[in-house]
């Protein structure tokens, strides 16, 4: 990785995200062997613009990325997962960002999930109040 990707991760995570996206989109879809032409056309846009998109072009909007990742298949969680941590002031680890995020999406889906319907339950949960057991009564 050059050292100006490695900066540009602290300094621009979307400008990161983008040229990880166009690799990403590059690589799926050489291997469905499709030709920038198909893809582009399937897409209603212009060949110029998808090789804009695979080459991390900065003024490439996150939208043409996720619409070319949806048509590939591909997960989308090379764009969205570094996205969190630069909405959390975090430093994303460059590590995460290679290979398939599917699962990792998938975990961070499944958590927030859980924790909205562990919330619900114990909104929905009434709460018992224990009567005082009576002296004398034998319970």
């Amino acid at each position: 990785m050059s050292h100006y990707l490695a900066t540009s991760v602290a300094e621009s995570p979307i400008l990161y995200v983008k040229v990880q996206s166009g690799r990403q989109i590059e690589e799926a879809r050489k291997k469905r062997r499709l030709t920038q032409r198909d893809l582009a056309r399937e897409l209603g846009m212009g060949v110029r613009w998808l090789r804009e998109i695979e080459a991390g072009n900065p003024r490439a909007r996150l939208d043409d990325h996720l619409l070319c990742a949806y048509r590939l298949g591909l997960s989308t969680g090379h764009i969205l997962i570094p996205l969190l941590f630069a909405g959390q002031r975090m430093n994303f680890p460059r590590q995460l960002a290679t290979g398939d995020l599917s699962d990792l999406e998938r975990m961070c889906i499944e958590m927030i999930a859980q924790q909205k319907l562990d919330h619900l339950t114990r909104a929905l949960t009434p709460a018992w109040s224990v009567p005082a057991v009576c002296a004398g009564s034998g319970l």
